[in-house]
């Protein structure tokens, strides 16, 4: 089934005409449990990887022997959801509790040395066909392929994140790796995602405020306290606070907010513009040319939350955020979006990112 972005709460350029010069496209992925296989884009499925080639690898040397197992955190999972569905009785049974219990458990693996290669995971694959706003890979390639480590062990800090991202022709796969390595064991459960498969929307988005010329961002500050004047008012009368849902004149459509229901949706995405709403805009320009980088993909935790409801698509309207707006089960950082950024002088170009 697809998945239909309401129309926003009023149109921006009415507003502020200037806005026209900083529209883009951004393609919502929308993630949704299933079963893809590996001609199909998706998130935590099975990929297009060559039966010949070697699989992506952390080599930093870090301690990687103890932590969960992805079968363990797979299979809680599953008894959560389990219980979440029943009508009567939410919560446990006691057999459930001590199956949760069991399954939450850390496990060291004393064979794995700190110097030893460790597979990495799958997170996302990405076909040019099915999203018009990717990036174009480099000489041709079609197919987006992202990983990463299951630690997070690395950098100055030791304490951050390793991607890998790998671009490639499609057409040339012609025997598909069928059991690809998995880790042992895991060092966080967020980056263990589920299977989903993908409905691509297009959709307009706008640039983030700090980034828009100054005036034009004063004047938009300006309106935004406005309209969290008229939201606490809103409030006092006793009014939901929500942006979403069609307005009555019984029920006017409460104030909307700049960032959070007018430029740059939540959840999965490619192309269009990043949200610097935890640090303040800083360049992201390409180690090896210099040159201003672009947003290649968007890794959300959640697709919406209480403050952008006003995404939450058509086809899912009433659903709670939890558990509906967190399908993949990916976690960034303290519940945050990770923002890939790619070289569009030279796609080849090493990717940097971002964690807001």
């Amino acid at each position: 089934m697809s998945r239909t972005t309401p129309p926003r709460p009023i149109d921006v350029e009415a507003l502020f005409p200037e806005l026209s010069a900083h529209r883009g496209t951004t393609t919502r992925l929308h993630p949704r449990p299933g079963r893809p296989g590996v001609e199909d884009s998706s998130v935590g499925g099975p990929l297009l990887w060559p039966a010949d080639e070697p699989w992506p690898v952390c080599t930093e040397p870090h301690d990687h022997a103890h932590g969960r197992r992805p079968a363990d955190i797979r299979r809680e999972r599953q008894v959560q959801a389990s219980v979440r569905r029943r009508d009567l009785d939410p919560g446990c049974t006691e057999e459930e509790a001590a199956q949760l219990e069991r399954l939450r458990e850390k496990h060291r693996t004393p064979a794995a040395g700190a110097d030893d290669p460790l597979p990495l995971i799958g997170v996302a694959q990405l076909y040019s066909r099915d999203l018009p706003d990717l990036p174009a890979g480099p000489d041709g390639c079609d197919l987006l392929q992202v990983f990463w480590c299951p630690f997070d062990a690395h950098g100055p800090s030791g304490y951050g994140m390793l991607l890998d991202l790998r671009w490639r022709r499609s057409a040339e796969v012609t025997e598909v790796m069928t059991r690809p390595p998995w880790p042992e064991v895991v060092g966080f459960d967020g980056y263990v995602p589920e299977p989903c498969v993908l409905h691509p929307e297009q959709v307009a988005t706008y640039q983030y405020a700090g980034l828009l010329p100054e005036e034009l961002g004063a004047r938009i500050d300006d309106w935004d306290a406005a309209q969290e004047e008229a939201r606490e008012e809103l409030e006092e009368a006793g009014q939901p606070d929500e942006a979403d849902g069609p307005a009555t004149e019984d029920a006017p459509r409460p104030p909307a907010c700049y960032q959070y229901d007018l430029s740059i949706p939540p959840g999965w995405r490619a192309g269009g513009f990043a949200s610097w709403h935890v640090t303040d805009p800083y360049p992201m320009d390409c180690p090896t040319c210099s040159a201003p980088m672009h947003l290649l993909l968007t890794v959300d935790s959640s697709e919406w939350d209480g403050g952008s409801g006003s995404w939450q698509p058509l086809e899912e309207q009433g659903l709670p955020p939890h558990p509906f707006a967190t399908p993949t089960e990916v976690t960034v950082g303290r519940w945050g979006e990770l923002n890939i950024f790619a070289c569009p002088e030279e796609p080849a170009h090493p990717h940097r990112w971002s964690i807001q």
